[in-house]
């Protein structure tokens, strides 16, 4: 059982039936009441947030949840496909499972997915992935004189923008949180 005192940032707990992560909390405590804690809690399935107040001592379930690491393998409609290593079991994740993650996925690479009860709800990526640009314009000599951007749409579909010295068949390197080009690899 988890109390609120043992609460931190990233910290998973069962709250109403459904699995949730900490994103921030404070304690506080005002002149004539119990100490509370103000919690900002995200659905790990759903990705929804909550803001909750409880109250100090109070206790919560850990959740059951296990962590494999699992080989991507392809895409097919709007299903992703994993297997273990291991064991060669196979599963399933949909798009709205995996949300803006979908992005960074590239085949025959290995990823950590959560699972809650036994059923994958999340992916763990890495803050930030390299991937080929396949398309983007070419630069126009002479633009180089401000820090002018273009579009680039990436292997995995994505776009983002780029400085103009990138050209095709160059890797980049992406942040998965913000999508942005970070710097050429």
């Amino acid at each position: 059982m988890l109390s609120t005192t043992d609460f931190r940032k990233g910290l998973r707990i069962k709250f109403e039936g459904e699995p949730y992560y900490i994103i921030d909390f404070q304690h506080a405590r005002t002149a004539q009441r119990r100490a509370f804690v103000r919690t900002k809690l995200k659905n790990i399935k759903t990705g929804a947030v909550l803001e909750r107040t409880f109250s100090a001592g109070e206790t919560f379930e850990e959740p059951d949840f296990q962590e494999k690491w699992m080989q991507y393998l392809y895409f097919s409609g709007a299903e992703f496909n994993f297997m273990d290593s291991k064991s060669y079991e196979q599963i399933v994740l949909n798009e709205e499972q995996l949300g803006d993650y979908r992005w960074y996925l590239k085949e025959n690479e290995v990823y950590q997915i959560l699972f809650f009860e036994g059923k994958p709800v999340s992916l763990d990526i890495p803050t930030s992935v390299i991937l080929q640009v396949t398309t983007t314009e070419p630069a126009i000599k002479g633009d180089s004189v401000t820090n002018i951007t273009k579009n680039a749409t990436l292997e995995t579909g994505l776009v983002v923008k780029v400085p103009m010295f990138i050209k095709e068949g160059d890797k980049v390197k992406v942040d998965t949180r913000t999508g942005e080009y970070i710097e050429r690899a």
